[in-house]
C-alpha cells in the first residue's frame, strides 16, 4: 500500500521549526506568499527572525544578502519565477558573485503554477541558476527527498536553490535512502536510462516498470542534484542511451547538463524531453503535461530503443570516432 505524503509545502514549514531549534542564526523571509508556504504563523515563534517583506522580492534578496554578512542564515521563499528570473541580478550579484550563503526555496515548479498561469509558470529557473558559478540546485520529489535535501543545505555554503511543488506528491521514498550523492537509482536497465526530476520521476518509474513487462530493461534515476551535476553519472550509465524527462524548459535544464557531462563521450546518446519552445498557461497539472508532451503515453512514444534514429546516431558516432580519434 503507497504511503500517504506530506504536503511539500508543510514539510518546509515543519523543517524551519526543527532547524530553529539547532539554529538561532536562521532567519525566515517571504514575498508576501506566508500563508500560501503555510509559514505566516512562524513570526509568533522566530519573532524578528521571521520578516515578510511583501512583494518586493528584490529587497528580499538584497536583505538576505545583509544577514548572510551579519553571520545570519537566511531562508527565501516566493514562487519560482519571481525569485529566479525577475530577481536574477540580485541573486548573481548580491548572493553569488558575493559569496554569501543562503538557501533559496522555488515553488510550483512547472506546471504545477495550474491556474496561476503563465505569469507563474517557470519553466527557465533551473537554466537561469545554473549560470551562477559555485550555485547549488536542487529539485525534489517527493516529502522525504525534500526533508533530506533541507537538512543538506544548512551545512552548504554559498547560494542554493531548491526547486519544489506546494501540494503533496506521489509517494516514491521510505525515509531508509541515501541522498548524498546527488541522485538515486530506483531502477537500474540496460537498455535505455530515463533519468527524471520533481514530479516526472513517479511518472518515469511507472512507465518503466510497465514496458519491463514487455521485455525492455529500462533504468530510472532520480536526479535531484542537478548542479553541481553528480560525476558519477558520467561512470554509471556511459554507452548507455539516457532519456531525460524534466517540467522544465528543455534549453538549459538536466537534458542540457546531461548532454554536456556526456558530450565527449561518443557512445552515448542523449535524447530530451521537456518544455519546448513554449510560455506557461493556465490549465490543471493533467492537461499540461498532455498539452507539452510531457505525460506519460508521449514518454512512452518517445522510447528510443528500437528506433532507426537511435540506431543512425550510434553508428554516425562510431564512424565519427574511428575517422577522427585514435586510442592511446
Amino acid at each position: 500500500m503507497m504511503r500517504e505524503t506530506k504536503e511539500l509545502r508543510l514539510v518546509y514549514r515543519d523543517f524551519l521549526l526543527e532547524a530553529n531549534r539547532e539554529h538561532q542564526e536562521l532567519v525566515v523571509l517571504e514575498a508576501d506568499l506566508s500563508s500560501s508556504m503555510a509559514t505566516h504563523k512562524l513570526g509568533e515563534i522566530l519573532g524578528k527572525r521571521y520578516i515578510n517583506v511583501g512583494i518586493m522580492e528584490a529587497e528580499m534578496v538584497g536583505v538576505a544578502a545583509g544577514l548572510s554578512i551579519l553571520g545570519f542564515k537566511p531562508y527565501l521563499h516566493t514562487f519560482g519565477p519571481f525569485v529566479t528570473r525577475r530577481v536574477f541580478d540580485q541573486l548573481f550579484l548580491s548572493l553569488g558573485y558575493a559569496q554569501l550563503d543562503a538557501t533559496v526555496i522555488g515553488s510550483d515548479a512547472g506546471v504545477t503554477a495550474e491556474m496561476n498561469g503563465g505569469t507563474h509558470m517557470p519553466f527557465e529557473e533551473i537554466g537561469l541558476t545554473r549560470l551562477i558559478p559555485g550555485a547549488t540546485i536542487f529539485e525534489v520529489s517527493d516529502d522525504i527527498q525534500l526533508h533530506a535535501v533541507l537538512r543538506q543545505t544548512l551545512h552548504l555554503k554559498g547560494l542554493k536553490y531548491v526547486r519544489t511543488i506546494r501540494k503533496a506528491p506521489e509517494a516514491i521514498y521510505n525515509g531508509e535512502e541515501d541522498f548524498s550523492k546527488g541522485f538515486v537509482e530506483l531502477k537500474s536497465g540496460e537498455d535505455l536510462v530515463i533519468i527524471a526530476t520533481g514530479i516526472m520521476v513517479a511518472s518515469c518509474l511507472r512507465i518503466a516498470n510497465e514496458l519491463s513487462k514487455q521485455g525492455l530493461d529500462i533504468g530510472v534515476v532520480d536526479l535531484f542534484r542537478v548542479k553541481p551535476l553528480p560525476e558519477e553519472l558520467l561512470a554509471l550509465y556511459r554507452g548507455l542511451p539516457i532519456l531525460s524527462v524534466e517540467n522544465h524548459n528543455q534549453i538549459g535544464g538536466i537534458g542540457s547538463a546531461l548532454c554536456e557531462l556526456f558530450s565527449t563521450d561518443l557512445n552515448t546518446p542523449v535524447f530530451r524531453m521537456g518544455i519546448q519552445e513554449r510560455f506557461g498557461q493556465v490549465g490543471k497539472v493533467d492537461f499540461l503535461l498532455q498539452d507539452y508532451g510531457l505525460d506519460e503515453a508521449s514518454i512512452k512514444d518517445k522510447n528510443p530503443i528500437d528506433s532507426s534514429l537511435l540506431m543512425k546516431k550510434v553508428a554516425f558516432l562510431q564512424l565519427w570516432k574511428s575517422n577522427f580519434f585514435v586510442d592511446v
